[in-house]
């Protein structure tokens, strides 16, 4: 089969597509024949070897991948060939190949049903993205219903996620921006309200939106450019939890202190089992009845994997970026 592998660390090109064996499952792993692979800034981490964890190498990249079941070992009861699935899981601790390839080997609590709407692209774009943004609103802020959630970066593949998970749990959605058009994909996904960050006074216009009361959660995708100004937006016992953060910052506390504010960190890494199940049976859900719907920006083949990791952490993304197989 083919195979992006990466056998040391450094930048994009060290990646390449070779051809290597094609795995067997053993009794209680499932064969994915993968379709489609989603492509997360945390894997460019990874592979540049900067990542607090490195995988051994040399390694296949990738945790988030989309297709059908090709073979399943004797004591998986719950998958069968063809079967459509999303796979979401760290398959680099597991096994050392990831879903940049042809095949993956994944244990079935990797896998989770595609509804047959729901094409093999989009697919991709549920296990980081969906996982990120409902671990953040629910498990760290405990956002509730008629709450307000500023997303701080919504056009991304997180972003878009968390505003339509947002919008179909009942809260109230407010956006940023950087582009007419990532601002109005926003709105169709369910947002009120979106501002365009690079205009100087979003931030008042934000707090008008509120009535000057304040947010009640911020999910930020940029901590070190916005988490002292995210302070000023929250409304009294509001939470930030800082999703994506390149670099240190200077901020001020006073703003928390008067409000009794939380700054929350995360990471897709510390859930329990029995955590990662409760939000992959609701994101199946959501995709079974058409709340969720992820925004794939851009398909690219698989042997394009060099372009799609500087294309991932470059400014003004639209959705997910995902490698066609």
């Amino acid at each position: 089969m083919r195979a992006i592998v990466v056998r040391e660390f450094g930048k994009p090109d060290v990646m390449k597509l070779e051809n290597v064996p094609t795995p067997t499952p053993g009794p209680s792993q499932v064969l994915v024949r993968i379709r489609a692979v989603g492509v997360n800034p945390v894997e460019t981490y990874i592979r540049a070897g900067t990542y607090a964890r490195k995988p051994n190498l040399p390694y296949t990249p990738g945790s988030d991948g989309a297709g059908d079941v090709e073979t399943v070992g004797p004591e998986v009861k719950d998958f069968k060939h063809g079967d459509r699935v999303y796979v979401a899981g760290d398959n680099i601790a597991l096994t050392g190949a990831g879903t940049y390839a042809e095949y993956a080997l994944c244990s079935p609590a990797m896998l989770h049903r595609l509804p047959p709407k729901v094409s093999f692209a989009q697919g991709a774009a549920m296990g980081v993205p969906y996982g990120t943004a409902f671990r953040a609103l629910f498990h760290r802020a405990a956002a509730k219903p008629a709450e307000t959630v500023l997303v701080h970066g919504a056009t991304g593949g997180v972003g878009i996620a968390a505003v339509q998970i947002a919008r179909a749990y009942g809260l109230t959605v407010l956006g940023t921006g950087g582009t007419d058009h990532g601002i109005e994909i926003v709105k169709q996904n369910g947002a009120t309200a979106v501002f365009n960050h690079k205009e100087p006074n979003y931030l008042e216009k934000v707090m008008e939106a509120t009535g000057g009361r304040g947010v009640d959660v911020i999910l930020e995708m940029a901590a070190h450019i916005n988490l002292d100004k995210d302070l000023s937006l929250l409304g009294k016992f509001g939470r930030v939890v800082v999703i994506g953060n390149r670099g240190r910052l200077q901020m001020h506390p006073r703003p928390a202190m008067g409000r009794d504010a939380a700054i929350l960190g995360m990471t897709l890494f510390n859930p329990s089992p029995a955590e990662l199940a409760s939000i992959h049976a609701a994101l199946v859900a959501g995709l079974a009845n058409g709340s969720l719907s992820p925004v794939v920006g851009r398909e690219m083949p698989l042997g394009d994997a060099v372009r799609a990791h500087e294309a991932v952490l470059e400014p003004g993304a639209l959705g997910k970026i995902v490698l066609v197989v």
